[in-house]
């Protein structure tokens, strides 16, 4: 797992995946998240907007990253 720090909260799932380059693109983004490929705090989310803040860990393929705030 590893930290990654924002400097605001929230942010929108979708943004968080593309900015971490998780995935290659924004679409790419609103896909796996809509195609249930995607965990906040072990549970599936499927909202492509879901605020994410400080402490949530996000989970896509073999990557974890826990949020912190800058």
């Amino acid at each position: 797992m590893r930290d990654v720090e924002i400097t605001s909260e929230p942010i929108e799932l979708n943004k968080l995946l593309k900015f971490e380059a998780l995935v290659a693109s924004g679409g790419e983004a609103n896909r796996v998240i809509t195609e249930g490929l995607v965990r906040v705090n072990g549970e599936v989310e499927t909202r492509k907007r879901k605020k994410i803040v400080a402490g949530d860990i996000v989970a896509f393929g073999d990557e974890q990253i826990r949020i912190r705030l800058a």
